[in-house]
């Protein structure tokens, strides 16, 4: 900076000031030469084109370099997410296993969106999609399916990737058996701005949760109790960690798998 203002000083001074081309003229006799003064003249009317020349020369170098840098330099606009469709948007363990359903006790009850749970809409609940996504549902016992709106948290079971509403389950014929073999398609992606988190077990007895958690804090931070009403009544989750980013959770995951933890990887809405 102090370069740049001594420079800039410096052509304040002597703004576009031409150099002084006039030679000094000897006095002969207490008078000037004039042959002299003629070539003298002559001298400066034919370098001063050529200054004015290299000025203008060196005014289009610039110009065209600005040019050149503007050019180069990328633009970006900014622009919201966009709505993810297709299957690619869930991993291999989220989009195939099985479905469960669930009616009674939760019917009128609240859902973890906040709405009352109406087990007659098409709706399903789901480990960590963002809620209102919209889920298509294939049957692969019997070839059925059904389009649902994800409003609800669950199933926090093993190898169970989506639990549906009872009309949900009646229309691809599984009330009866309970649970079927599915694979699920994203069709509609709404954004998430919750964090994923691992949910390393479930306990009847609060007493047993503090003491997992309590030896998982010596490892990882947070480690989170959550109460969660479930058809078995009242269960305390241990949840290991807050990850913004889906992979950094799966690496989380492996390795308490590798510590012989069964995890689950699910969202942890406020």
């Amino acid at each position: 900076m102090n370069e740049v203002k001594e420079s800039a000083q410096r052509d304040e001074r002597s703004p576009g000031v031409l150099p002084d081309l006039s030679p000094v003229l000897p006095r002969q006799g207490g008078t000037r030469d004039f042959r002299s003064l003629e070539r003298a003249s002559e001298l400066t009317r034919q370098d001063l084109p050529r200054t004015a020349h290299g000025l203008l020369f060196a005014v289009l170098v610039l110009l065209c370099f600005s040019f050149l840098c503007g050019c180069g330099r990328k633009r970006v606009q900014a622009s919201a997410p966009t709505a993810v469709a297709g299957s690619v948007s869930l991993s291999s363990d989220e989009r195939l296993g099985y479905a469960s359903w669930y009616g009674h006790p939760y019917h009128g009850r609240r859902t973890s969106n906040g709405e009352t749970y109406d087990m007659n809409t098409l709706t399903a609940a789901h480990r960590t999609l963002a809620f209102d996504t919209i889920v298509k549902v294939n049957n692969l016992d019997n070839g059925r399916d059904v389009t649902v709106r994800i409003n609800d948290r669950g199933p926090f079971v093993k190898d169970r990737i989506i639990d549906l509403s009872y009309a949900a389950a009646k229309q691809i014929e599984m009330v009866g058996p309970g649970t079927a073999k599915v694979s699920l398609e994203v069709l509609k992606m709404v954004r998430n701005p919750y964090p994923f988190t691992i949910q390393v077990a479930s306990f009847r007895e609060k007493a047993n949760a503090r003491r997992l958690q309590k030896d998982l804090a010596h490892r990882y931070t947070p480690v989170l109790l959550k109460e969660y009403e479930s058809v078995e009544g009242k269960l305390f989750r241990v949840l290991v960690g807050e990850f913004r980013d889906a992979r950094q959770a799966a690496t989380t995951l492996k390795e308490l798998r590798r510590l012989s933890y069964e995890g689950l990887m699910v969202r942890l809405d406020r």
